[in-house]
């Protein structure tokens, strides 16, 4: 008797051949991807390889140019993203698509009402978020707003969203880049939970400790061609890393000790009081000198931000005093403006709503705040040709990809995104330079770009203060390591001669530390 051949579910995800440009860009070249069913996949890449491009194609906000796509074994064309969701594909973006004005339940239901008649819908969509709450712990409450949950929270409607709408590829576009180291231990358990149910997992990320952690099989492109997919438990951080940019990548960083200068930066008691008159800064005092690097660790939402927006004079103070260079600050003297042209300059946390204008071209976008220079023209009118040839310049020493000053800005990937915001405020030789989140979304290339840029300011005698959610970039980088824990400064610590244990405690309010 002849035993039947044995047989295998066809992949969840086949892409054959996909090629897509934009005008003279090339994003995709003849891509080849198969992603097994049950399975978390991760798809790794320098910024502008063309990762995230693939993706949308396979979510149908792009049409390629060539190729055909798979799902589940049969050929779809997938012309847009309510073709995608029919077919099962959700995607959840690094920005979110929510309305903050709206209920977690309201968000759910947008676009899938379920017919003119809400209640009946209304009805179905609190199961779904009760059984989803059950089966994968995706417990938020239906009735907040949207504007009033933690950036954690929001990425669990997404998902939701996606859930409700029968998705079972999930597309994940750095799920981390926003969240806490809390947020995204609980985010990996939720997607392992997923897996076991059936669903597929495609992880875009530039974290290769996540990759390593999370993900059965892991694909790497470079200029917008796969150059290798792995079994994760096969490869190494360094072998992907170096699949990534094309030669070895330095994954630590190198500092030498350095003796800080006089101090230019002076925070004493600062107070800042948001619209509502909550208290996010509460008693701020610190120093900030000539040459060194200082630090500010902390969980999101615990004073950084607001720290920053006041020191760059976006926000005001409600109380203390600042001194740059020795001279105290009046209240004329803090404004973006001003204290641009005192030589305190500002890369800001979230470079699209602060630091870019995404339908600008990018040579607009690298002048932002900077337009008065005699270099861009004479009065009120800018020269756009001197504009793009000193982005150009920037771009070739930045390495930012696309090399194209007149292509929108929000066609850039994020990386290159902040490659052109850093170029902008570095190349003004700061006294003091704020840093926030540097490395944000940012790939392992472009991080080590990023670090030795930053160091070599302070070996030059630059001051830098940086936030950032990296622990463990803080502790690579930083001279000094200022904890803050509700709009306090919880304590001072010297990366040597402390650990991410300690720092943990300091974080979550934890002044005393006994030995």
């Amino acid at each position: 008797m002849n035993e039947k051949p044995a047989t295998f579910p066809p992949p969840a995800v086949e892409l054959i051949g996909i090629d897509k440009s934009f005008g003279p860009v090339r994003a995709n070249r003849n891509v080849t991807l198969t992603i097994a069913k049950g399975s978390i996949h991760g798809i790794v890449g320098e910024n502008g390889a063309g990762k995230s491009t693939l993706m949308s194609i396979l979510y149908g906000f792009y049409e390629a140019d060539a190729g055909e796509i798979r799902i589940d074994g049969e050929r779809l064309r997938l012309a847009n993203s309510q073709a995608a969701i029919r077919a099962g594909i959700g995607m959840v973006f690094q920005h979110f698509m929510l309305v903050d004005e709206l209920t977690v339940l309201e968000n759910v239901m947008l676009g899938a009402e379920g017919g003119v008649l809400l209640a009946g819908g209304v009805e179905r969509a609190r199961a779904a978020l009760r059984r989803f709450a059950e089966d994968y712990g995706l417990a938020v409450d239906p009735d907040s707003r949207i504007g009033n949950l933690s950036v954690g929270q929001q990425q669990r409607v997404e998902i939701i969203k996606a859930l409700y709408r029968g998705a079972h590829v999930l597309v994940l576009d750095e799920p981390t880049a926003v969240l806490t180291p809390g947020e995204a231990t609980a985010l990996f358990k939720l997607l392992a939970a997923l897996k076991a149910e059936g669903k597929t997992i495609i992880l875009i990320t530039h974290k290769l400790q996540e990759i390593m952690a999370a993900t059965d099989r892991v694909s790497v492109m470079r200029q917008g061609e796969i150059v290798a997919t792995l079994d994760t438990s096969s490869t190494s951080p360094r072998e992907l890393a170096s699949l990534m940019v094309g030669r070895e990548v330095l994954l630590r960083v190198e500092k030498q000790a350095r003796k800080p200068g006089p101090a230019m930066l002076e925070v004493e008691g600062l107070r800042v009081v948001d619209e509502r008159g909550v208290p996010r800064l509460d008693g701020v005092s610190f120093t900030l000198h000539q040459g060194e690097i200082v630090g500010v660790a902390g969980v999101a939402g615990n004073g950084q931000s607001e720290l920053l927006a006041a020191l760059s004079g976006i926000m005001p103070m409600r109380a203390g005093t600042i001194s740059l260079a020795g001279t105290k600050l009046d209240e004329r003297a803090m404004n973006p403006h001003a204290l641009r042209d005192a030589g305190l300059l500002h890369v800001p946390e979230d470079r699209l709503r602060m630091g870019l204008v995404p339908p600008f071209a990018a040579f607009e976008s690298a002048a932002l705040g900077f337009t008065h220079e005699r270099r861009y023209g004479e009065g009120v009118l800018l020269d756009p040709a001197a504009m793009i040839e000193d982005l150009l310049r920037r771009m070739q020493d930045y390495d930012v990809r696309p090399c194209e000053p007149r292509l929108k800005t929000s066609k850039f990937s994020g990386g290159n995104q902040q490659k052109i915001v850093l170029a902008r405020e570095i190349e003004r030789s700061p006294k003091v330079l704020l840093v926030g989140q540097p490395t944000r979304g940012v790939d392992i290339g472009a991080i080590e770009f990023i670090h030795r840029r930053l160091l070599a300011l302070r070996d030059a005698g630059v001051a830098i203060l940086l936030v950032s959610v990296e622990l463990e970039e803080i502790t690579a980088l930083s001279d000094r390591i200022l904890v803050m824990c509700g709009g306090q400064i919880t304590g001072e610590r010297r990366p040597e001669q402390t650990d991410m244990s300690e720092l943990g405690l300091l974080m979550a309010g934890v002044k005393e530390i006994a030995a």
